[in-house]
């Protein structure tokens, strides 16, 4: 892992959003353990294995809709058409006869289709009566019929190895009668706090202390995303202490994620103790709650040095960290960044060359989407993240925003 920049006191020297991203995922590979779990199990896990089909699905051919089963060619080219309906088939019991010349089959959806016909006809247009069912005109051959192998052809890959998996590949999964998968083994994360200001909840604070939020913060994303946690804990603000604690983290964690400690005060320790111990690409972002991020490596385990402020932890995490632990665990590709326009409902100035994340609250009116802020945007206030439903990112060009500009916003859903 080469530097890429040790960042200056000169902001042109801080390394963009998009460069720190490129470098951060090239710098990274997949790990290598897997193990087999059950189904049910397999939630939120990421598959190494393809998950081949066994048999078609559907395994035969059958009717999409409730309604007739019939042939094409005794209908006539116009008006209604009677036949005469010789039984019934429904899901898991199919019917055992042929549908023959002027005959039609009452299906359910699901149903096998009977051998001699080739179109379904929806209930809502034939009109029945006794036992005989009137089609009218402007019917199509093969109409509502779904084919063996439609949704899955026996052999082929009914999902792709790097997908991570959410209740709709369980039922896929469960719908080929595969009762175990293949899944890379969870992404270990150490998490620790630093700085002597730093108290944990359960007792009272000291003059000059404050509780320690970061800690919980990254619990929560962090078990989201299915990660098996470490947490060290709150590390003083001593050489010692942080050498110990990294020692430690780096034996038994593939990712080491700090707060606090990588900004330039005296007592900031962290990006002494990873360039000693370790290696250190960057540390300096042209961005804005977040500059100072280190990202690095101590032994085997990727480290990632987050800002020691509450709201600037919560941006660095989503702007970097989080893909960077999805590439770890194997998901392929990454999802994207889902981002939309909207009308900014706020005014405010933007000093340039950086890119900005502010907290925003999406809302819908007669012209469309518009955003306004969600409260004070201090990096130290995280009721404005709890309020938010978005970031609004402004561009690093960016100088300035008037209400009715247009904007970017990364909604938190499929985010947060």
């Amino acid at each position: 892992m080469n530097p890429i920049s040790a960042g200056g006191g000169d902001s042109r020297s801080f390394l963009s959003v998009d460069a720190a991203r490129t470098a951060i995922l090239g710098a990274l590979t997949p790990i290598a353990g897997r193990e087999r779990v059950a189904v049910r199990a397999a939630l939120g896990r990421v598959l190494a294995e393809d998950v081949i089909a066994p048999y078609n699905v559907p395994a035969h051919d059958n009717s999409a809709m409730d309604g007739y089963a019939l042939r094409a060619q005794d209908l006539a080219a116009d008006g209604e058409t009677a036949l005469v309906v010789v039984g019934t088939a429904f899901a898991g019991r199919p019917f055992s006869g042929i549908v023959g010349p002027g005959q039609a089959l009452r299906i359910m959806t699901g149903a096998t289709i009977p051998q001699g016909a080739d179109t379904i006809v929806v209930q809502e247009v034939a009109r029945r009566e006794h036992d005989r069912v009137f089609i009218p005109g402007g019917q199509k051959k093969g109409q509502n019929l779904r084919r063996a192998g439609e949704d899955l052809a026996e052999g082929g890959i009914a999902i792709a190895a790097g997908k991570r998996c959410g209740p709709a590949e369980l039922g896929l999964i469960a719908s080929l009668g595969i009762a175990e998968v293949c899944v890379r083994r969870k992404l270990r994360v150490a998490v620790m706090s630093t700085g002597d200001e730093i108290a944990s909840i359960g007792r009272p604070l000291g003059p000059g202390e404050v509780y320690d939020s970061n800690r919980y913060t990254l619990h929560g994303v962090l078990t989201r995303l299915g990660c098996e946690l470490l947490d060290l804990g709150v590390v003083a603000d001593r050489p010692d202490a942080l050498e110990e604690a990294f020692r430690e983290a780096a034996q038994a964690a593939d990712v080491i994620i700090t707060s606090g400690g990588v900004s330039v005060g005296e007592a900031d320790f962290i990006r002494e103790m990873m360039a000693r111990m370790g290696e250190v690409a960057f540390w300096k972002l042209a961005i804005k709650p977040g500059r100072p991020m280190a990202f690095g490596r101590i032994g085997n385990a990727v480290l990632f040095g987050l800002p020691g402020n509450p709201v600037a932890v919560m941006v660095t995490f989503y702007q970097f960290v989080q893909d960077a632990l999805l590439a770890l665990m194997g998901v392929a590709p990454l999802p994207p960044a889902e981002r939309f326009a909207a009308r900014a409902a706020f005014s405010m100035r933007k000093q340039p060359g950086r890119v900005e994340y502010l907290r925003g609250r999406l809302q819908r009116d007669a012209d469309g989407v518009a955003v306004a802020l969600a409260g004070a945007q201090g990096s130290g206030v995280l009721s404005s993240m709890s309020e938010a439903d978005c970031f609004v990112v402004l561009a690093e060009d960016c100088t300035a925003v008037r209400a009715g500009d247009t904007v970017f916003v990364q909604p938190f859903h499929g985010l947060v």
